[in-house]
């Protein structure tokens, strides 16, 4: 099954919020400045990747570990920072890549240069958000919980994976 279409839209639409954020408050482009191919490209990848993929995860994350106790919140989190975020984060970073035009080897020179920092800053960012998501939140609401909460995330994923 995939996830709820409104979820995979929100996800597409906040990847998409999190680009303008990146590009007009952290990289001071202005509006002239902006690059709108690179917000539709970061608005697709969030419809056709971080959407359906994150929701799917999020269902099969509650077939593998049943119920609803802070314990099980804890070990959804551990399975989902410790064995999906890092391979995520890998495929967004190759994905966005492949998006803006690089060579296969142009493309794992970026990753090999954004994928430690990237990834020591989700760790920053999610273990607590996602013990909350997996504790109070139920299954059909986290992927849109969890891009609201990443607006920020997003802007960071936005900057660090375009910069060139």
């Amino acid at each position: 099954q995939r996830p709820p279409e409104r979820a995979v839209l929100v996800a597409g639409a906040l990847m998409g919020a999190g680009d303008v954020i990146a590009q007009q408050l952290v990289e001071r482009r202005g509006l002239r400045g902006h690059h709108g191919p690179r917000t539709l490209k970061m608005m697709a990848i969030g419809f056709c990747f971080v959407g359906p993929v994150v929701g799917g995860w999020y269902k099969i994350l509650d077939q593998l570990i049943l119920g609803t106790t802070k314990v099980v919140a804890v070990k959804k989190m551990v399975l989902d920072q410790g064995a999906f975020a890092p391979c995520f984060l890998g495929c967004f970073l190759a994905i966005t890549g492949a998006m803006n035009g690089l060579s296969v080897e142009e493309n794992w020179s970026k990753i090999q240069q954004d994928y430690t920092d990237a990834l020591l800053t989700n760790y920053c960012i999610w273990p607590l958000v996602q013990i909350a998501n997996f504790y109070f939140v139920p299954l059909k609401h986290r992927l849109a919980v969890v891009q609201c909460v990443a607006i920020v995330w997003n802007c960071y994923l936005s900057w660090k994976a375009n910069r060139m």
